[in-house]
């Protein structure tokens, strides 16, 4: 069984960095590209940032181009979110998904609204 587990949110102050992580486990996660997304109260599901499955193609966010940065660790089978320079508005709680591709190119990743998996998701929270 498809398993998405993230991890590593907290509250900083603006300005601020956290890396959150994502533990996957239950399909061959090297051959998948894989997706942050975020949900922050009131507002609907927001696309954050995608990784292909060589791990050699990153897309993000234009509101978080620069300051976010998204890897992987096949190895390990993990997905990381580094979040830098972090504002307000990027409070929510972030979630990871398995891509329903095996190839995606920005627009795709940027527009896709359904993910049949992701995990449960860890909050972010961006205070002074």
């Amino acid at each position: 069984e498809v398993q998405l587990v993230e991890s590593g949110g907290g509250l900083v102050q603006p300005g601020g960095s956290l890396r959150l992580s994502c533990a996957a486990s239950g399909f061959t996660f090297s051959a998948y590209p894989m997706t942050w997304v975020r949900q922050a109260p009131g507002k609907g599901v927001e696309w954050v940032s995608t990784i292909n499955s060589g791990g050699d193609s990153t897309y993000y966010a234009d509101s978080v181009k620069g300051r976010f940065t998204i890897s992987r660790d096949d190895a390990k089978n993990m997905l990381y979110l580094q979040l830098n320079s972090l504002k307000t508005e990027h409070a929510a709680v972030y979630h990871c998904a398995k891509s329903p591709l095996s190839n995606i190119d920005r627009m795709t990743a940027a527009t896709i609204t359904f993910y049949p998996y992701w995990g449960q998701g860890t909050q972010v929270t961006v205070s002074s």
